[in-house]
């Protein structure tokens, strides 16, 4: 008889065989620079609590008090009775930060984006976006059904002919859209927002930048990449962000104008049919913002720790692309050399997982670094003397 699921296992083992396949390891206790991981205490560099509010004490103490005055859950999809005044508080604060007209949040980040795009845009329409966009708009971009077109990796010129080419097309598209991601996660470079702004409003286009690894990091007290530009939300239309890195907690979220909250709650199926946060997260999000705007420390430390560890890699002779933020990424080939790189720092003690096809390009595997507020000079040594001594050893320098 025919066994229906025997590629799985069949298909596993042919990622296995090529040393594609993913490794899990098990934190033991909370997320921080030194967390135990597998029973080994390491410094761990493949994060995305940027600035350590995971376990901040304020972000703690409203968690426990949301417990106490509103339970673990919601109950309900937020349409229906899972909207609570913990829910609305955190959408006007978040607005507020984000100097928009209105903000929403969603169960996740990927749910914005797979959400959302495939309600914007549709059959008569067209989306252009970054050949090296996050899998997240990728899946959104394929649900929408709309045209498509790629513009070559950050180049501002390619998109000036994309979109040139679109204007151009005979029936005339009822919308485009211009999607790309404001820090792009597997190489830590940044969009250049403003010159795509520009663009796009010559040419009557709406802009959305996936801001996921900008929040918290970019902009004025890390409000994020429409910050770092100068810009505004008449301009970059959807700011579309995560709770999930920066913020040390969890969710997607977009801020923009009122309009676009409106339209999004009423046609985005991942926010209609998606029970709501629980109420502890939503708090802790909430002083996740009080921190933001009260303790600009965190995200200074982070730029100081950032600026040392990449110079320092970068004078070692190591190849870190174009990083331009808290990303930094070590790339040395092939995959297998990447996890052989891995496997070898782990064993003195430092956490980073290897990148490998088809998360980048087959001959781009990589280490990728996060650095982190909370590490000391002496961390940051430690993983430079090690990765320099692996690095000979392995002939990546």
């Amino acid at each position: 008889m025919r066994n229906p699921t025997k590629f799985l296992g069949e298909e596993y083992e042919e990622l296995v065989e090529k040393a594609l396949d993913w490794r899990l390891k098990t934190v033991e206790g909370p997320s921080e620079p030194v967390s135990t991981v597998d029973g080994r205490k390491v410094i761990v560099l493949c994060s995305n609590n940027y600035l350590g509010l995971t376990t901040h004490p304020k972000l703690k103490k409203a968690a426990v008090e949301a417990v106490k005055t509103h339970g673990v859950g919601s109950g309900a999809v937020r349409p229906i009775s899972g909207t609570m005044d913990l829910h609305m508080e955190l959408e006007v604060r978040l607005a507020r930060f984000k100097d928009a007209e209105a903000s929403l949040t969603y169960p996740t980040g990927f749910m914005v984006n797979s959400g959302l795009i495939p309600q914007l845009v549709g059959r008569e329409d067209l989306i252009i976006s970054d050949e090296l966009n996050h899998g997240s708009i990728i899946d959104g971009v394929r649900l929408s059904r709309a045209e498509r077109s790629i513009y070559k990796h950050n180049d501002v010129q390619d998109l000036a002919k994309v979109l040139e080419e679109a204007e151009r097309h005979d029936p005339e598209y009822r919308r485009i859209l211009v999607l790309t991601d404001g820090v792009f996660s597997m190489d830590g470079d940044i969009a250049p927002l403003d010159e795509i702004a520009k663009l796009t409003e010559e040419h009557g286009a709406m802009l959305y930048v996936d801001d996921a690894h900008g929040e918290g990091v970019l902009g004025k007290g890390g409000r994020g990449i429409v910050s770092h530009f100068d810009l505004d939300h008449t301009r970059v239309h959807v700011e579309m962000g995560t709770f999930s890195k920066a913020y040390g907690v969890v969710g997607g979220h977009i801020s923009g104008s009122l309009d676009l909250v409106r339209f999004a709650w009423n046609k985005s199926r991942t926010w209609l049919l998606s029970s709501s946060h629980p109420p502890p997260v939503v708090a802790a999000t909430i002083a996740a913002i009080d921190v933001l705007e009260t303790e600009p420390q965190h995200v200074h430390n982070l730029w100081i720790n950032t600026e040392y560890f990449k110079k320092a890699i970068d004078d070692l002779g190591f190849n870190t692309g174009k990083s331009q933020t808290p990303i930094i990424p070590v790339i040395v080939g092939e995959s297998s050399k990447a996890k052989v790189l891995s496997d070898k720092l782990y064993e003195k003690g430092i956490f980073v997982v290897p990148i490998v096809f088809p998360m980048v390009a087959r001959d781009l595997a990589r280490i990728r670094v996060q650095m982190h507020a909370k590490l000391t000079n002496e961390d940051l040594d430690t993983v430079i003397e090690a990765i320099e001594e692996i690095g000979k050893q392995l002939e990546i320098i």
